[in-house]
């Protein structure tokens, strides 16, 4: 196995996103940049039209005194003008902080706080609440601008509306009518672009620097890797907040592809029927949630029904074994996967819109039954890998080239190394983070000689695929010294049981292992209906030995695939699924593991009662 990969070359062009799009604009003005939602109609902007409300929002922000690198603010769900403020702060000479829109009050002023940000862009009065009611902890911050809404007289002094700034930055452009370009020729891949806040599950978030560099290298390594083609249109869903997000933007700007941008999940399924996206980026949970109703729904269906989606799915993963090692499927395959596309897989990807090309993973580990039981249907999801603190874009599987199960290849321009002592992974490229703000100490713990330490541990195989084995810090060490990958046992179980939501798996220090699932809403109502439960509740539901006693039969078919010591021995169902507002994922829907454990510790307790536990 090696222990590093040397980076493939990459020729680079830009030394920042904000000359990458002033390229973009000069290259192709009239076609058509993004997508965006009005009430119940999409409208369209071409380039030109983005680039001239960028430069009015860039000249907004100047004519109040922005200065190179200051930071300025964006508390806001993903929509387009938070694309036109991000890029509109960087064709400034700005720095762009991002604050999730879900964030409290607390977190808001924190995060405007310990950034410095002098000025903050707000979606609307529940925003600019949070940022009054802390107003005092952030005396720096000099002016608000609201998207939606009106300005009410109390606050005049200290907030304006999006186009107030909009029409204050063509006076200001009329009066200086070169001075954007210059700003922009001026920016040094070096200077700070972006501060992205963690959300960790202790303890205040650490602000990451990412650099006008880090930006520019993951949008010339996607650009390179064909992974978005011009005539691609994107679903863009994912929070802007997030370097994932942020990324796909950078991507987008390189290649010339048109985005559809709506950051509201409830909309996402009726949206790609419209949109009808040919590309899309997302988060595991969202392949899971699809997954769980159509496996569910073909259960209930019964009979023929199911019979011929069970056949359709063989067939599929022979055709899907035989390209995943290179080769095409058989002439009998090959007519049985025409008869399989027409009663089964056609309806799966209308599900998705119907003109898909492949889907991208990331933000956490996707299992690899999920991502076979997909291309078994006819639709690739290609699982990548990074943090924020290398800019997302670190790795990837191609169209061309993937192995499921891992996260691909390295970008082009990224260094891999493993560390011999505890199989880390250390990762350099020009995306690799400045430091963490104000945070030296911080800093040196993860950063030498440019090489990040990720936190995660993962092994290379013979064909240079990096696997992703788990967090190094989310390892189980059970009291008999057994180390167990608590992710590993929680996608197994995700990928066989379609009424499971979220599994957490728990056992360091303990005697073995036990685990904390939640129940799928729509799965298990959907299952309700057909078993004589339709009355009941959700909350009802989940409490209810009938609701037990479905999902103990697919703990001893997971207990099947383990090794004795990894086997899950007791499990406890919780009332609630896990969500953002109540603290226990983060916007990008990873679970927050320490924090589950510690709000159910009771339970946990309880399923260990009468054991020995410590070490």
């Amino acid at each position: 196995m090696p222990e590093s990969i040397a980076p493939e070359q990459l020729v680079r062009r830009a030394a920042s996103l904000p000359a990458l799009f002033q390229k973009r604009v000069a290259t192709s003005p009239d076609a058509e940049a993004f997508r965006y939602p009005v009430a119940d109609d999409w409208r369209s902007m071409s380039w030109r039209q983005s680039g001239s409300r960028v430069h009015a929002i860039a000249g907004g922000l100047l004519a109040l005194g922005l200065g190179k690198e200051e930071r300025v603010g964006i508390a806001c769900s993903t929509r387009v003008e938070w694309i036109l403020a991000d890029l509109g702060i960087l064709c400034a000479g700005g720095a762009t902080t991002t604050v999730y829109p879900s964030s409290t009050a607390e977190e808001c002023a924190f995060i405007l706080g310990d950034s410095g940000s002098k000025y903050a862009f707000v979606e609307d009065a529940g925003q600019l609440a949070k940022l009054r009611s802390h107003r005092a902890r952030m005396p720096g911050l000099n002016r608000v601008i609201l998207i939606d809404g009106q300005v009410e007289a109390a606050d005049r002094a200290w907030v304006m509306t999006l186009s107030e700034l909009e029409a204050s930055g063509a006076e200001w452009l009329a009066a200086h009518p070169r001075q954007i370009e210059d700003i922009i020729a001026g920016i040094s891949g070096k200077d700070l672009a972006t501060l992205i806040y963690t959300s960790g599950t202790t303890g205040k978030p650490k602000g990451v620097r990412l650099l006008h560099e880090c930006w520019a290298y993951t949008a010339e390594a996607i650009d390179a890797l064909h992974l978005m083609r011009t005539d691609d249109l994107q679903y863009l869903w994912l929070p802007m907040s997030h370097s994932f997000g942020k990324v796909l933007l950078g991507g987008q700007i390189a290649c010339g592809c048109a985005s559809a941008v709506d950051g509201r999940i409830p909309k996402l399924i009726d949206n790609l029927a419209v949109v009808r996206p040919t590309f899309m980026a997302a988060a595991p949970r969202i392949f899971e949630k699809v997954y769980n109703k159509v496996v569910a729904g073909a259960k209930e269906a019964g009979g023929a029904k199911l019979a011929i989606f069970e056949w359709a799915v063989k067939v599929g993963k022979r055709a899907s074994a035989a390209r995943q090692a290179g080769r095409e499927p058989g002439l009998v395959t090959r007519a049985e996967l025409k008869v399989a596309e027409r009663l089964v897989y056609s309806k799966l990807k209308a599900r998705f819109g119907g003109r898909l090309r492949f889907f991208v993973s990331g933000s956490a580990p996707l299992s690899r039954d999920i991502a076979e039981f997909f291309h078994a249907c006819g639709i690739l999801i290609l699982e990548g890998y990074g943090l924020t603190e290398t800019s997302a874009a670190s790795f990837v599987n191609r169209p061309t080239r993937y192995c499921f199960g891992s996260v691909g290849n390295p970008l082009p321009g990224t260094e891999l190394r493993i560390d011999p002592a505890d199989g880390e992974i250390l990762i350099k490229s020009p995306g690799v983070m400045d430091g963490y703000h104000n945070l030296p100490d911080e800093t040196r713990i993860v950063l030498e000689d440019g090489w990040l330490r990720t936190g995660d541990i993962g092994m290379v195989d013979e064909r240079g695929f990096l696997h992703i084995t788990d967090r190094k810090k989310d390892l189980i060490k059970t009291s008999g010294g057994k180390y167990i990958a608590p992710q590993a046992i929680e996608g197994k179980l995700k990928a066989i049981c379609p009424y499971v939501s979220q599994v957490i798996a728990h056992g360091d220090r303990r005697n073995f292992v036990t685990a904390l699932i939640t129940i799928d809403e729509e799965a298990i109502k959907a299952w309700a209906a057909q078993h004589g439960q339709g009355s009941k509740s959700y909350a009802e539901l989940v409490v209810s030995p009938e609701v037990r006693a479905l999902i103990e039969p697919f703990i001893t078919t997971l207990n099947r695939e383990l090794a004795k010591y990894e086997t899950v021995k007791k499990f406890a169902i919780l009332p609630s699924d896990l969500s953002v507002d109540a603290g226990e994922l983060t916007p990008s829907l990873k679970v927050k593991r320490k924090a589950v454990e510690k709000k159910y510790q009771a339970v946990l307790d309880d399923l260990y009662a009468g054991t020995v536990a410590d070490l």
